[in-house]
């Protein structure tokens, strides 16, 4: 079979003034479809006419402008990049004038489904419209109005603030002393040759992890957890109060509410509960791997009586080597990027059906930037396409994340194809050396790559609801579920090669010690995700002002068990709070305890069993939001998920009494990192 003549999928390179003119012109067209709508005399109302063209018409927004604020994070020009931030400020405050519309409401309504598929689309739209204000009388819908277009100024300050951010630290090769030859390479020098070492992650991850001296670490994390510290900090301030304020417009008694309501979980109680279940079987797995860390500062430092913010990741790298022999750079060389994305090909593809191409005379928005066709086995069908842009530049978003560009959705007898983006910040080639990935950054990429798969292999017939479209407390399952393979020695020999001689495997001592490493740091990555959890819900449930500083240093210190850094700002560095987990980041907890349920499976019936893949294909990946995640778990599972493989998982008791992430008290009826 002939291979198709290809067409990129997206427009990716712009002149100035471009994206703004584009962006204007699909709010333009979108009012127009939507006008129509709204004037429609009642005689011509129906479902096609109303409830199916407005979602049309949503849809074509959306496949118009997401593109377009993408290159807000990751367009090397600053002028474009900053068009592509002003996008995403006018999309957003109009798709919240769209919701609040009372005249597309009232054409709506009145709909009368054919099909469950319709009534599902029927009932979720409604929910966006009554979540809006549309339950009110005009004069409050107006101030939900007006409140919803201001957080979302707020939110997008706040995100290009941080992509925009150029913090660094100087110093000297003394004060990097312990800091790989190959990571110094990496970094920029001035002429008097200090070395300028950026709060992006390939730069600040390996010195916080290696540098032997404390007040370099201390210094370079005091820099790291400040980031737009006034600017930002002020944003988030007074983004949770007009949230709050708005909250209570719509009849919910806080924010949190607000946003669990139509989500697994359902209520704030329910997510309250089951982090506080979790409070003191972290302490305590917590306060066993400090007094360790503590015992090796003690023999690195005499003297030392406890251990620091700045000291953990260096502590737990250095017990890594200890305890396991393990070497981030030796890890490295098993790992180029290249070798890593072939082989995750080459594992999944299989498994859920499909295979991969690389279409190499792409237009991209970037050097290095690649795109990769998701096709059909069985019938050679092009299903999707994948971006991957994973090195860092200046004006990049600064983490890791996936994000729908094309949503998938059915069109007539066709059904379209789903453009996703994978956006990171690995360590970038450099010279003859490729990019060279740590088993964490490993994870991370299946992580994004789970989200990927959510999006390309979508089959709900509606955009709103497919792909990653689901209930928030669901959407984190998928890429949490694909990070386990990531540990299973048949995969890790799968995707490894040496960089400069491919048909060298990891070695399998290599490899068994860092599965056996696994949880030397899982209870502080557990509480790290409980204490930002915590933090997120206590924003979102105060009756009054919140100090937001003060919040996190309290937290901090109450659950990690040592104090934070004084002066320190963190909630202004972490893009979840206002990037759509805003009293929603529970839900990488919550969703991962069906990720190891979902994973269980496969590890009982074969990592890559074909017929297993195509249950979770059909069942999770295929679904979207056309039903409950309750529903869609137990149909793959075949019995409702518990909570046993996540106390397992961490190694600690079971709460009691246990709540868990089931349907049998969450019958409740979106990019992601």
């Amino acid at each position: 079979m002939t291979s198709p003549v290809f067409s990129s999928p997206l427009k990716t390179r712009f002149r100035p003034g471009e994206i703004t003119a584009l962006c204007d012109a699909a709010i333009s067209t979108a009012t127009a479809s939507l006008a129509r709508i709204a004037a429609l005399p009642q005689e011509e109302r129906s479902i096609d006419t109303t409830l199916l063209a407005f979602e049309t018409a949503i849809a074509d927004f959306g496949d118009a402008t997401l593109p377009l604020t993408l290159m807000g994070y990751v367009y090397p020009d600053p002028k474009i990049s900053a068009e592509g931030s002003a996008c995403e400020e006018k999309s957003g405050m109009f798709v919240v004038s769209v919701y609040t519309r009372r005249d597309l409401y009232d054409a709506i309504k009145t709909s009368t489904p054919r099909t469950p598929e319709e009534s599902r689309l029927l009932s979720e739209t409604l929910r966006q419209f009554r979540k809006n204000g549309l339950a009110l009388p005009d004069d409050r819908l107006a101030v939900v109005r007006a409140k919803k277009e201001q957080i979302t100024k707020l939110e997008v300050a706040f995100t290009a603030n941080l992509n925009n951010d150029t913090s660094s630290v100087e110093f000297t090769a003394a004060e990097l002393d312990g800091v790989p030859d190959e990571v110094l390479a990496t970094f920029a020098r001035t002429k008097d040759g200090v070395y300028r070492v950026t709060t992006k992650y390939p730069d600040y991850i390996p010195v916080m992890q290696s540098a032997k001296n404390s007040g370099t670490r201390k210094r370079l994390y005091s820099v790291f957890v400040n980031r737009q510290a006034e600017a930002n900090t002020r944003l988030l301030t007074e983004a949770i109060t007009v949230r709050r304020e708005c909250a209570r417009e719509l009849g919910y008694g806080s924010w949190a509410d607000f946003r669990l309501d139509g989500r697994m979980a359902k209520s704030t109680g329910t997510v309250l509960t089951f982090l506080d279940g979790l409070k003191e079987p972290l302490k305590e797995k917590i306060r066993s791997d400090l007094a360790g860390l503590l015992n090796l500062k003690k023999e690195l430092e005499p003297g030392a009586d406890r251990v620091e913010p700045w000291d953990l990741a260096y502590l737990t790298e250095q017990e890594r080597k200890r305890k396991f022999a393990l070497d981030n750079e030796a890890i490295r060389k098993y790992f180029p990027f290249e070798r890593v994305v072939h082989g995750m090909f080459d594992c999944f593809g299989p498994l859920f059906g499909v295979r991969f191409a690389e279409e190499k005379d792409a237009d991209v928005w970037a050097t290095g930037v690649k795109l990769y066709r998701v096709i059909n086995a069985a019938d050679e069908q092009t299903l999707a396409f994948i971006y991957l842009d994973m090195f860092p530049r200046d004006g990049k978003y600064g983490h890791m994340m996936m994000v729908p560009l094309i949503a998938g959705r059915r069109k007539g007898s066709d059904y379209t194809v789903p453009v996703t983006a994978i956006v990171g910040n690995f360590r970038a080639p450099s010279g003859e050396i490729p990019s060279l990935l740590t088993h964490d950054d490993v994870e991370g990429l299946f992580h994004e790559f789970g989200h990927a798969l959510h999006g390309s292999l979508t089959r709900a017939p509606y955009a709103s609801l497919a792909g990653s479209s689901v209930e928030w407390d669901f959407v984190e399952t998928p890429s949490q579920t694909l990070e386990n393979w990531a540990w299973e020695p048949s995969v890790l020999d799968a995707i490894s090669g040496h960089y400069r001689h491919p048909e060298e495997k990891l070695l399998a001592a290599l490899r068994d010690r860092i599965i056996a490493a696994r949880d030397l740091d899982a209870g502080l990555k557990y509480t790290r995700m409980l204490v930002i959890s915590t933090e997120d819900m206590t924003f979102h449930t105060a009756d009054g002002p919140v100090d937001v500083t003060a919040v996190s240093d309290s937290t901090y210190k109450d659950l990690m068990g040592i104090p934070p850094l004084a002066g320190g700002h963190e909630p202004a560095t972490i893009g979840h709070f206002m990037g759509g987990y805003d009293a929603g980041y529970y839900s990488y907890l919550w969703a991962e305890v069906y990720a190891l349920n979902v994973f269980a499976r496969f590890k009982k019936e074969g990592l890559f069993n074909a017929a297993t893949g195509a249950a979770y294909r059909q069942w999770i990946l295929e679904q979207g939001n056309m039903q409950d995640g309750t529903v869609l778990l137990r149909g793959f599972l075949g019995k409702e998920p518990g909570m046993d493989v996540f106390y397992e998982r961490l190694h600690i008791r079971p709460p009691a009494p246990a709540v868990q992430p089931s349907s049998s008290h969450n019958s409740g009826n979106h990019g992601t990192t």
